[in-house]
């Protein structure tokens, strides 16, 4: 029990702040002033509330990703889940009223779906998560690329989907934003007010004593891996009417930054240890360094090194710490 109540105390918003959270709120702060330093317009309420939009479909993800990070696993299938479920929602909105009306929970499922086999491979077969969410991840792609003919999507998105990724329900507050915030919200009440966030934590710090205390580990971690997929459709489906369509790859440029904004918000990647609010500050952390390293025009490979020296490096923290812990 306290290996389950540990964790949960270091989630709390109301307890200590986590130093690993605190750093990333700090690093945020800098970031601001440093931008601010190549452009004027750099801290304009118009310019933070657009950078808060673009955050919301890496927030999504990410997400997943962390429930998934807090079972000590990984999901690589994230860019072509994330690619499935724009372009499955694409296509069935193409087939007029009906087709757009389950446009958005068809994308959705279909990353459920794929999710699905990841936490069955996981979980039952005990294959490696690394491996089998690399596989999918190669048939995802191989399937859409069948599905086009190996070029570019013809479909659009519905007007929902664009609704949901760029309209305003509430004046002044981006749609995409809302949906980052209820996905939010789920995600911190399942892990601080369900048994099965806390069998999450438990399976993360030591798999084999969760199962010995009753906890029915398989199901958890094929749920989680479900969830994760669900999400990063999810993110697909924004993305595609934030652009009003899918395109081919376009999940390529989530993996890592969704990988680093988790880590970097304090969740180990060895599982067991993190905060949603940590993951909260991670992404908004990335967001803005994606926006200044965009300023001063980085090319995409030295991005793409940034963020894996980023992972790289929390994990060989982690690591340790959670080697002296043992």
């Amino acid at each position: 029990m306290k290996e389950l109540a540990s964790p949960l105390r270091k989630f709390s918003l109301g307890g200590r702040l986590d130093p690993a959270v605190a750093t990333a709120f700090a690093c945020i702060v800098i970031l601001l002033l440093i931008g601010s330093l190549y452009s004027r317009n750099f801290l304009s309420p118009e310019y933070l509330l657009q950078q808060l939009k673009v955050a919301a479909f890496l927030g999504v993800v990410a997400s997943g990703m962390m429930l998934v990070i807090l079972l000590g696993q990984i999901d690589l299938s994230v860019p072509w889940v994330l690619t499935v479920g724009a372009m499955m929602s694409s296509a069935l909105a193409g087939y007029g009223g009906a087709g757009e009306v389950f446009a958005i929970p068809f994308g959705v499922a279909c990353g459920l779906a794929i999710g699905l086999i990841n936490g069955i491979g996981v979980a039952y077969m005990r294959i490696p998560s690394m491996i089998i969410t690399l596989a999918t991840n190669a048939v995802a792609q191989g399937l859409m690329v069948l599905y086009t003919g190996g070029f570019s999507p013809k479909d659009t998105a519905s007007p929902a989907m664009r609704y949901l990724a760029t309209g305003f329900a509430i004046p002044g507050v981006p749609n995409a934003l809302v949906c980052w915030a209820v996905v939010g919200v789920a995600v911190v009440l399942l892990l601080t007010r369900t048994t099965f966030g806390r069998s999450i934590y438990a399976i993360g710090n030591r798999e084999r004593a969760a199962y010995l205390s009753g906890i029915n580990t398989r199901r958890v971690v094929m749920a989680v891996f479900a969830i994760s997929g669900g999400l990063s459709a999810f993110g697909g489906v924004l993305l595609a009417g934030y652009a009003s369509k899918a395109a081919q790859s376009m999940g390529d440029a989530y993996l890592l930054p969704a990988i680093a904004a988790v880590v970097l918000g304090g969740t180990s990647i060895l599982g067991g240890r993190g905060s949603y609010l940590g993951t909260i500050a991670g992404v908004l952390l990335v967001t803005l360094l994606q926006s200044i390293l965009s300023v001063m025009q980085m090319p995409e490979f030295g991005r793409q090194i940034l963020y894996g020296a980023v992972i790289v490096l929390m994990l060989l923290l982690y690591g340790r710490e959670k080697a002296i812990g043992r």
